[in-house]
């Protein structure tokens, strides 16, 4: 199948009614898969850099019961969100540009919860702009509190300098270890590899001191091979001492969020009521 047929299949598993929101800035075009009440409390989700918004097809459906939930796809990776103006460059960029997504759907405050990527995006966006942020959910964050291992980093430059989707499904394998990832999550991730798209943001790490000013609740996957977990717990302990740290015994990095799919809800769903 086609990215685009790979993608309804998989936002077709959500099995609640989808509203598929297109929003329009200076950036250009952005996608919002949105589903829930219309007057529930709102949780926006951020996914992972290559994994597109339907990826939250295991958890956002059961958030959906309580909460107004949308899911974007960011405006510098694949999905169907365009940049078709200007080019978001810095950390600031995208802050700007969340700010406009949170404008265009008329929220003032949101719980927020990012994977990977999506997790840094949300954690500078709260240290930049505290006020629009009611809570703060990161699921095992890169870039926030440690950087990657370097034997992921070069196991992984392959599919960022010559992206493929063979090399993508590679990585995605050999870093979840045998664990049953969903076919067509790796298949439109794959895809999405393939995509045209603007080049993500480099992330930027934020000081220890910006990371004293949050206390988010943040999964971390014990088998991760992205970073060294009990490094990254001992780092969020000292950092963000008000932090809630829920450690995943079974999970590594790319088998979330779309596995461990019970866990994480009860979880979050405790954080955010």
């Amino acid at each position: 199948m086609s990215f685009q047929d790979t993608y309804d299949a998989l936002l077709g598993r959500w099995n609640v009614p989808v509203e598929q929101l297109q929003l329009t800035d200076e950036f250009g075009t952005t996608h919002v898969n949105a589903c829930g009440p219309a007057d529930g409390p709102p949780v926006v989700l951020l996914p992972g850099h290559g994994a597109t918004s339907p990826v939250w097809f295991t958890v956002a459906p059961e958030l959906a019961k309580d909460h107004r939930v949308y899911a974007v796809d960011l405006i510098v990776d694949a999905g169907r969100s365009t940049n078709t103006g200007r080019t978001p460059k810095t950390p600031g960029d995208l802050h700007s540009w969340l700010t406009n997504v949170l404008d265009g759907l008329g929220i003032a405050r949101t719980a927020l919860c990012g994977h990977s990527y999506g997790s840094w995006l949300a954690l500078t966006y709260a240290i930049a702009q505290p006020d629009r942020v009611d809570r703060l959910a990161l699921i095992d964050p890169t870039d926030c509190y440690l950087g990657l291992r370097i034997p992921y980093v070069l196991r992984a430059l392959p599919s960022l300098l010559r992206p493929s989707r063979a090399r993508t499904r590679s990585l995605l394998r050999w870093e979840t270890q045998g664990l049953p990832l969903d076919p067509q999550v790796l298949e439109l991730a794959g895809l999405a590899a393939e995509q045209p798209s603007t080049p993500f943001v480099r992330p930027k790490r934020p000081t220890d001191d910006q990371l004293g000013s949050v206390a988010p609740l943040v999964f971390v996957a014990t088998r991760s091979k992205s970073h060294n977990a009990t490094r990254l717990i001992q780092r969020i302990a000292a950092l963000s001492p008000g932090a809630i740290v829920v450690p995943l015994e079974t999970a590594t990095h790319h088998s979330l969020p779309s596995l461990h799919a019970d866990e994480v809800v009860a979880e979050l769903q405790k954080y955010f009521d």
